[in-house]
């Protein structure tokens, strides 16, 4: 789903803009979600950096810790004025994510760092059950398609 909307013009412009996919929660899965991620970006305006990060990380998070057979996870993205809200949403709300500075020669474990390091803001929504959202935002430079 693809839906773009803007303020009246009486009022200060504003542009709020969404996008939704539904991914399998796997490495291709988290592929795919980077990818349109990009494209949707693009197709917006914006700039890709650091948001492709923010995908990337979270997607690999589900792919790792939020993983159920047989459901897929989602991914929205959000535009309201001036602010990238990035959402991945998954079926584990058992598992909560819980950053943690990695060993030296950890090979995983620094997605959240990354995150926390990228985002201007970021946090986790739970429910309806069993649902758990992480999201995070960043500046978003939109440009005017004018």
């Amino acid at each position: 789903m693809n839906q773009e909307t803007a303020a009246p013009r009486t009022q200060r412009p504003c542009h709020t803009r969404n996008f939704t996919a539904l991914l399998p929660p796997t490495p291709r899965g988290a592929r795919q979600a980077r990818h349109l991620a990009v494209e949707q970006l693009r197709a917006w305006g914006l700039p890709l950096d650091p948001a492709e990060h923010l995908v990337a990380e979270l997607a690999a998070n589900v792919v790792t810790h939020g993983r159920v057979p047989g459901r897929d996870f989602r991914l929205e993205l959000y535009v309201i004025g001036a602010t990238l809200r990035i959402e991945v949403t998954d079926t584990r709300d058992d598992l909560l994510p819980n950053p943690q500075e990695p060993t030296a020669h950890a090979e995983s474990g620094r997605g959240l760092v990354i995150v926390e390091a990228l985002a201007d803001r970021w946090g986790v929504s739970l429910g309806p059950r069993p649902r758990k959202t992480v999201w995070a935002e960043c500046a978003a430079e939109v440009r005017d398609e004018g």
